[in-house]
């Protein structure tokens, strides 16, 4: 895959340009589509107003065609025959726009016919000037239906006109209402479509960055992306070798320390035995109490020490496991088996309860995880409470549940419990003085299957949870 040459910012800069330019051309589009629907209408609306006026102008030459036609036969006056032709010249161009603008040729036809008749009564002896005049009189009450009807069929094309413009009006507006549409699911679907491609990056960082909060350091980051995105991903696999230095140089030297310490602690611990036991004489009863202090605080030191000794083996241990199909629930079966003296000596109830799920585990470290959470549980139960413990089948998980009716962890507690050597303020008082380490081997151990732990509210007791991934 080419390399992006452009930052996140430009990236970003980009995908908003995108979906702005789509907005604004269709945007665009919607106004040169209303543009022009106004400008039909108007043209429209202007030849509605055209056609109607030329009817009423023929209507209107008609009749003072008629009066001068009429006239002229009566009195024999020649400018009145003039004034006639004239409105007959002007009505046929009045008919030659009506025609062209729809009007039927057969009405054209015969309303042309019609005063070619009545031009005709014009010429004759002025003997017969009355009866023509009579016969020009009927005939311009037949022209004047033939107006009504061509005044009629001029409403009818501006019908025919208004309900086709009326028809594209509607086209056009389900047209802009499609384009609109599509371009608003188009600009969301670009938005999810970049918002997904440039968010992508940032959550491997994320994922990265909580590797790293997680100690899971054995797994390389190599971050794909824009330049700066890149930039940042390669310093944190610079961090994460860094880290896995550290980690290394941390546990060559609690290793050392915890060696060398243990030789004079050794020596001191048989020193003080040798002076309680009176091998170099008697003692005071002061001197007593001095020792007697003396070999506490070396057992306590020799405690810690190899607290200390067995963490640092289970960080380096959980790194290196040895996974083999496991059914989850009969190891924890075993678990409660194998403690069952110190529960039934609390006179504790004891539930496992789910299916049974296959897991590829290394069943050592899972065992001591489950045996230290059962011992915890036990040790903070109170005389003849409950424990349960139950394997339920979530979706490419196996969720496993302990829970006890003790004291439960104390609320500012709850971020530190998985710290190595942390003890809640809330200890029983009939146990002896844990080292703090057992919940801090679980999660190294479950966090080495890529699983997590974690302790979840609970109205009475402490609840814990573990997520194991791969369930079949």
């Amino acid at each position: 895959m080419r390399p992006l040459r452009f930052s996140f910012p430009q990236l970003l800069l980009v995908a908003f340009l995108v979906i702005g330019a789509l907005l604004g051309a269709t945007a665009l589009r919607s106004l040169f589509l209303l543009e022009s629907l106004m400008s039909l209408s108007r043209a429209s609306t202007e030849q509605a107003i055209e056609l109607s006026t030329a009817a009423q102008s023929l209507s209107e030459r008609s009749q003072a065609m008629e009066r001068a036609a009429r006239q002229a036969l009566i009195l024999g006056d020649r400018q009145l025959r003039q004034v006639f032709l004239q409105g007959a010249e002007q009505s046929h161009e009045i008919l030659r726009r009506l025609r062209d603008n729809d009007l039927p040729p057969e009405t054209v036809g015969l309303w042309q016919k019609q005063l070619e008749l009545i031009e005709h009564l014009l010429d004759g002896p002025i003997e017969t000037a009355l009866d023509r005049e009579r016969e020009v009189a009927q005939e311009f009450r037949e022209l004047d239906r033939l107006n009504a009807l061509v005044a009629q069929q001029v409403q009818t094309v501006i019908g025919h006109r208004n309900k086709a413009l009326q028809a594209r009006f509607e086209r056009n507006r389900q047209q802009l209402a499609m384009l609109v549409l599509g371009s608003i699911v188009l600009a969301a679907a670009m938005a999810i479509g970049f918002g997904i491609w440039l968010t992508r990056p940032l959550k491997r960082l994320e994922r990265a960055i909580v590797g790293l909060g997680e100690n899971r350091l054995q797994e390389p980051i190599d971050i794909p992306g824009p330049p700066d995105i890149r930039s940042v991903g390669q310093q944190l696999e610079w961090l994460r070798l860094r880290l896995t230095e550290l980690d290394a140089d941390k546990a060559r030297f609690l290793r050392h320390i915890s060696h060398e310490l243990k030789t004079p602690l050794a020596s001191m611990h048989e020193g003080v035995a040798v002076l309680g036991d009176g091998v170099a004489g008697p003692l005071s009863e002061s001197q007593a109490e001095v020792v007697t202090i003396l070999r506490h605080n070396t057992q306590q030191l020799q405690q810690q020490i190899e607290a200390l000794l067995r963490f640092n083996a289970a960080a380096f241990e959980a790194r290196q496991l040895n996974r083999q199909p496991t059914p989850l629930l009969a190891l924890v079966q075993s678990q409660v088996d194998e403690q069952r003296l110190r529960w039934q000596a609390r006179q504790l109830k004891v539930s496992v309860q789910g299916t049974d799920i296959t897991l590829p585990l290394d069943a050592a470290k899972i065992a001591s995880a489950l045996g230290n959470l059962l011992s915890n549980a036990i040790r903070f139960s109170p005389i003849g409470g409950r424990i349960g413990i139950e394997l339920t089948r979530q979706p490419g998980i196996a969720q496993l549940d302990i829970t006890d009716e003790g004291p439960g962890v104390a609320g500012e507690d709850a971020a530190r419990v998985f710290e190595p050597f942390f003890r809640g303020a809330r200890q029983p008082e009939d146990a002896a003085k844990g080292t703090g380490i057992g919940l801090s081997i679980v999660q190294e151990y479950i966090h080495a299957h890529g699983g997590r732990i974690a302790l979840l509210p609970s109205p009475r007791g402490a609840h814990f949870r573990i997520e194991l991934p791969h369930a079949d």
